[in-house]
């Protein structure tokens, strides 16, 4: 993709950024390069800036440089998004949140906690492990933001029982396109009063204004959990076993699909030593230990049900934490296992009732088409990805994988789903939204307009 610069005035604006963030404004060629990013095949596209805020005031600042040059807005936190969220086709300011940081409050008794954007996953349950309480979204990378993970709407491996960042923002401070800063809720659980502005800005990508502060729910650490895997003999039956369990009600705490390609170098680089045949699930219950024990024999008679073999449970903390490694490491697997190769990340999500028949789909999709592309799905909440690997070099490799996608997304869209789970819009998948979204784009330009009227706040993404 060509970058097109920003119109506005570079020189005066550095100038005037230097003195709000005194040895925090950096214009080098490599800081800038460490704030592009993108996983879908599209182009590194850095900033001409990064600025390092540490204070709500200093983001209200260069919020206010920014408008006045005419210079675009790119808020970035840890650089995990894989749609091209954080790069910058036209050039600008990126504004590297990583130094606010600081956990505000933890509010034991109502179970929750107010942090600013920079609060890693990791670094924010760290500091509860002695609450009884966690953060329980986890779309496997610890070093994931906070506020990037709230602006991308992410989800992960716990989101069949804990739902995505949708449902665990309570509040967020936004400082909007003009330096105004706003409060979109409350810590009430709940709460009839105006627009629902928290769940506008989830999922917004940046692109109407700056996250500054969040305030997240907490939930009890659960007394027991156990762990296990189970092998199916074909990606439809340990599909369908995912939704019975979702459908009759069990405790799951995460469903994992790994099917056969991805096994395989999971095996090899991780050191697993499952059996490759087919697909497996990695499933954990969760809640007190009689209800674990129950829940867990339920998932196996259905598995055995739909042909599945039980491989073995894993029941201490240490063999959990090594199986959802392996699981989480699964796409840094595929990088290992093809070196000199190029890759690309998707998803799709469609409800669990049609997570077999797209699954099935997809598989065929891929093997009639001769690519490879390792699947691996939170198959609780219907949602799998594709990492295809791929030649650069190779343009018709490239035409069919891109033909590929297309499939893949009018397939989730024909099964009432939508083009992404959990990656978001960003770049890489923009082109797509129009179709699932039908008129109401129309109503998000309206809205974006509205907030953003200059078109400064992360130009290129979403509408």
């Amino acid at each position: 993709m060509t970058k097109q610069h920003a119109t506005g005035s570079l020189e005066p604006a550095l100038a005037e950024l230097s003195a709000i963030c005194p040895q925090r404004c950096a214009t080098a060629a490599t800081v800038c390069d460490q704030h592009a990013g993108t996983l879908t095949g599209l182009s590194r596209q850095p900033p001409d800036v990064v600025v390092f805020p540490e204070t709500i005031e200093e983001v209200q600042a260069i919020v206010l440089v920014a408008a006045r040059y005419r210079l675009p807005l790119i808020a970035f936190g840890a650089g995990t998004s894989l749609e091209g969220q954080v790069n910058a086709p036209c050039g600008g300011i990126s504004i590297d949140l990583s130094r606010m940081a600081r956990i505000v409050r933890v509010g034991e008794g109502d179970l929750d906690v107010t942090v600013e954007p920079g609060v890693t996953l990791d670094q924010l349950n760290t500091a509860l492990r002695d609450t009884g309480l966690f953060f329980p979204v986890d779309p496997g990378a610890g070093t994931a933001t906070l506020g990037g993970m709230a602006s991308t709407r992410a989800s992960g491996t716990t989101t069949v029982r804990y739902g995505a960042m949708r449902e665990n923002v309570l509040a967020m401070k936004v400082v909007l396109a003009d330096g105004t800063l706003i409060g979109t809720g409350t810590r009430a659980r709940k709460s009839a009063a105006g627009y629902d502005l928290t769940r506008l800005f989830v999922g917004a990508e940046g692109t109407l204004g700056i996250v500054v502060e969040l305030t997240l729910r907490l939930h009890p650490r659960p007394e027991a959990v156990m762990a296990g895997i189970a092998a199916f003999p074909a990606i439809a039956a340990a599909a369908s076993a995912s939704a019975t369990a979702v459908q009759t009600g069990l405790t799951m705490q995460r469903i994992e699909l790994l099917d056969p390609a991805m096994l395989r170098i999971v095996n090899q680089v991780s050191g697993t030593n499952l059996p490759a045949d087919g697909p497996v699930l990695f499933v954990e219950v969760a809640g007190s230990p009689a209800c674990v024990a129950e829940h867990m024999e339920g998932f196996k008679a259905i598995a055995a049900d739909l042909g599945g073999t039980w491989l073995r449970d894993e029941t201490s903390e240490n063999e959990r934490r090594v199986l959802w490694k392996a699981r989480h490491d699964a796409f840094w697997s595929i990088r290992s296992a093809f070196p000199g190769r190029s890759f690309l990340v998707t998803d799709v999500c469609v409800p669990v009732s049609r997570l077999a028949e797209c699954l099935d789909e997809t598989v065929q999709d891929l093997k009639q088409n001769g690519l490879l592309g390792p699947i691996v799905g939170h198959v609780g909440d219907g949602n799998f990805h594709t990492v295809l690997v791929y030649d650069a070099g190779a343009v018709d490799e490239q035409e069919r994988i891109q033909a590929y996608l297309d499939r893949l997304v009018a397939r989730a869209l024909r099964m009432e789903g939508t083009c992404t789970g959990e990656h978001g819009i960003g770049q890489g998948k923009a082109r797509y939204l129009a179709k699932e979204a039908g008129p109401a784009l129309g109503v998000m330009r309206q809205i974006k307009s509205a907030l953003d009227p200059l078109g400064l706040m992360n130009p290129g993404k979403f509408v």
